[in-house]
């Protein structure tokens, strides 16, 4: 783990900051796990730009992850630890005593040749995926179910877990990396640990072009486009542009756009900090 700088051999490398890539074993991913992934270029299925700044990039397959963690009471054993081009988290591939083989996200710390498992009873060891019935209180977890069975959704991405901090009644609470505070049902299942790669907030690209090559065009300020195709658009030189907003007119800075009568806001206790 860690990062590496240059020497400012070229403009590209003056400020270039990427991660050591020391914790990946192989470069050859599992074939029978890996599935097209087609570009859409921002477009939708009648050809219309419906997303700006998408683009190029280069072409790549999606690694089929297992975020459900649904073969319980089986042994798996952690046989490779791979770069996803898809994800900011590194994956590990574990093999299960009854052959079949499946990718996760991996944790921070994890090592070939360890043995996970999921499940009830299982010991709350990193990796180990478990009920949020069965984790002890103050672990901290990543890769958490909003519902029983839905397969992981929250803290996922690199470097980031949660807490768990009490459990009332069928629900537990949990401080989420953004700082909220909420509740989930004890039977949602959640991974012991946090996520592979913490460093990943610490890169620089260094030059326009790596972001060209991970699929993302320029972004045009609005302050600098026709009042035609940007309300904060138009004006004598270098103005200022008025009132922050969108492209759409939607206030920006501070302007709350969550709904209030929304179903899940009984299940949040505290919202995330500003």
């Amino acid at each position: 783990m860690g990062v590496r700088k240059f020497k400012p051999v070229t403009p590209g490398t003056r400020h270039k900051i990427i991660g050591t890539f020391d914790d990946i074993t192989t470069s050859t991913p599992e074939k029978s796990l890996l599935a097209p992934l087609k570009k859409s270029g921002g477009r939708n299925h009648r050809g219309k730009m419906t997303m700006r700044y998408i683009g190029g990039g280069h072409k790549r397959k999606y690694r089929v992850i297992d975020f459900k963690r649904d073969k319980d009471s089986i042994r798996a054993t952690v046989k490779t630890i791979e770069y996803d081009p898809n994800r900011s988290a590194r994956i590990a591939l574990l093999v299960y005593a009854d052959g079949k083989k499946r990718y996760i996200v991996a944790p921070h710390g994890l090592k070939v040749g360890q043995v996970l498992e999921s499940g009830t009873g299982v010991a709350p060891e990193v990796g180990n995926a478990l009920f949020l019935s069965e984790i002890p209180l103050g672990t901290v977890v990543h890769n958490i179910e909003l519902h029983p069975g839905q397969g992981a959704v929250m803290a996922r991405s690199a470097g980031t877990y949660a807490q768990l901090l009490a459990r009332e009644g069928k629900h537990a609470v949990l401080k989420l990396p953004s700082g909220e505070t909420r509740m989930v049902l004890t039977t949602c299942k959640a991974t012991v640990g946090s996520v592979s790669n913490p460093d990943h907030g610490l890169e620089v690209h260094g030059k326009a072009g790596r972001k060209r090559w991970l699929g993302r065009r320029p972004r045009v300020r609005g302050v600098v486009m026709n009042p035609v195709d940007h309300p904060m658009g138009g004006g004598e030189g270098r103005a200022s542009g008025g009132h922050p907003r969108s492209r759409k007119g939607l206030l920006a800075k501070g302007y709350k756009t969550r709904n209030p009568k929304k179903t899940s806001k009984k299940f949040i206790l505290e919202r995330r900090k500003k």
